[in-house]
């Protein structure tokens, strides 16, 4: 190999890797402004012309953050998306991902939660050099109630950890992170 298709290789090769980090980055922004009821990043993660499959739920993708936040809210208090196995096949401006996502919901008496299990099958196409979500399907592999009383327990209230907020509040959004910012939120 000459230097020529050396350099070659390395642009394509790094090349792939900042799409696959800036696809991730989207589904993963997703998760967040779901959890912290940010429709700009739930908005942000979705062409205008994308649509989201939840169920029976079929919305633009402009659309879902409001469904989705209304939806959460009739149904707990907190609730956290976790991004876990992520595979992601990419053909020049378009890539297909699944991304497997475990959702904790804490129920409105604070003391169940539910547990879902499930994957977002997602086309993301890049357009005008951003990747965003065209079409999201998603699944329900598993679901089931779980006990969370342990959070009202005295000993737990004590220990004062914090607890996410579902606004610009959280500390995630403070920049710069610092110990002195006063926390909006603890159990």
């Amino acid at each position: 190999m000459g230097i020529d298709s050396d350099v070659e290789a390395l642009r394509r090769d790094v090349g792939y890797l900042m799409d696959r980090a800036a696809i991730l980055d989207c589904v993963a922004g997703h998760a967040r402004g779901c959890d912290r009821h940010d429709p700009d990043l739930v908005t942000a993660a979705y062409h205008d012309d994308g649509i989201d499959e939840h169920g029976a739920a079929v919305n633009p993708g402009p659309d879902y953050a409001e469904w989705a936040n209304r939806t959460h809210a009739a149904t707990s208090r907190v609730h956290t998306h976790h991004i876990t196995t992520h595979t992601c096949e990419i053909e020049g401006d378009t890539a297909h991902t699944e991304s497997y996502v475990i959702v904790v919901l804490l129920g409105l008496d604070g003391r169940s939660a539910q547990v879902i299990t499930g994957r977002y099958l997602d086309r993301l196409e890049r357009r005008e050099g951003r990747w965003r979500i065209a079409v999201r399907r998603s699944t329900v592999e598993t679901m089931f109630g779980a006990d969370a009383s342990m959070l009202q327990s005295n000993f737990f209230k004590k220990a004062g950890y914090l607890v996410g907020t579902r606004d610009e509040s959280d500390l995630s959004y403070q920049r710069p992170l610092s110990m002195d910012t006063p926390a909006p939120a603890r159990w």
